[in-house]
């Protein structure tokens, strides 16, 4: 071997060790727990694919539940990020506070406890955002949008606006459902990390 070469190795190996490690932690509900769907079709094994495919270094735990609310994410956090350490948090979580109509302020207070705890350890936090059906009404619709934003503006966040742009808001959005109208199909989980990933790849960078 050349000194040339064996002097790139050297360096190729030293940028290798000191490449910290990076642990993505998701907390969020259903829609990110694989409800309904066989394991490992999910939006977040995807994203587990994805990073191997770019050939980023990070590691991925997906410690959603089905049904969680912010409350409940809020209460498990703190558990998590001193198991964990993560160097990124993704919260998905939201949308089951307006299916059992807890106040807004509630909600929101819970996702900027969520996201000041994890920036507090070093973690960049990316929210990902929800949106109601028209039958909640446009009120509140709007105010429910907005509090995502909100709370990644004023902590200086990343946001996905919606998680199910292109699932719930296309020409047959009912075909990318499962029979009780509210959980995702396989074939929509690649759409809804099509719209997580150009954020995530940001905050990877």
């Amino acid at each position: 071997m050349t000194g040339l070469a064996q002097a790139s190795t050297l360096d190729s190996n030293k940028a290798k060790v000191n490449t910290p490690a990076r642990t993505i932690l998701v907390l969020g509900d259903s829609l990110s727990a694989e409800y309904g769907l066989k394991r490992g079709s999910g939006w977040v094994a995807l994203l587990e694919q994805r990073l191997q495919a770019e050939k980023i270094q990070a590691s991925v735990v997906n410690a959603s539940i089905s049904g969680h609310t912010t409350a409940g994410g809020r209460s498990r956090l703190g558990a998590l990020l001193a198991q964990h350490r993560p160097s990124h948090l993704i919260i998905e979580l939201g949308g089951n506070d307006a299916l059992r109509g807890l106040p807004l302020e509630l909600s929101q207070d819970n996702l900027t406890q969520m996201t000041q705890a994890a920036q507090k350890t070093g973690a960049k936090v990316l929210l990902i955002g929800m949106q109601v059906p028209p039958n909640y009404g446009k009120d509140y619709g709007t105010r429910f949008a907005a509090m995502f934003s909100a709370v990644a503006k004023a902590n200086k966040a990343a946001l996905v606006p919606f998680l199910l742009k292109g699932v719930a808001d296309g020409p047959d959005s009912t075909a990318l459902f499962q029979a009780d109208r509210i959980h995702p199909t396989e074939a929509a989980h690649p759409v809804m990390l099509g719209n997580v990933w150009p954020e995530l790849k940001k905050l990877l960078k």
